[in-house]
């Protein structure tokens, strides 16, 4: 059974940086593409980042120099750093993880970015 465990939101305020963890167990994790998205009220999941399994990276415009995205592969873990926060960022964020046969979604990590 897969599993994607969400960790790290919160509640900050303009310009304060988060870290948010997915660690991932029942998959081929150093095989997976991982991801992270996230979805504002009343709006659709979009795309946040992206990390393959060799380690190349992709972002979203409107997070780009802002967030970074890492795995650990020692530890089935994936992250995402943010930094220089803003209300927009505002949203459930999820882990996503993509294997040869199938998408798993984790159950998501509230981040609010307000003063």
């Amino acid at each position: 059974q897969v599993q994607l465990v969400e960790s790290g939101g919160g509640l900050v305020q303009p310009g304060e940086s988060l870290r948010l963890s997915c660690v991932a167990s029942g998959l081929r994790f150093s095989i997976s593409r991982m991801g992270w998205y996230r979805q504002a009220p009343g709006k659709e999941r979009d795309l946040v980042a992206v990390i393959t399994s060799g380690g190349s990276t992709s972002y979203a415009d409107s997070v780009k120099g802002r967030f970074t995205i890492s795995r650990d592969n020692a530890k089935n873990t994936v992250y995402l750093q943010m930094n220089s926060l803003n209300a927009e960022d505002t949203a459930v964020y999820y882990c996503h993880a993509a294997t040869l046969v199938s998408v798993y979604w984790g159950q998501g990590t509230q981040v609010t970015v307000s003063s």
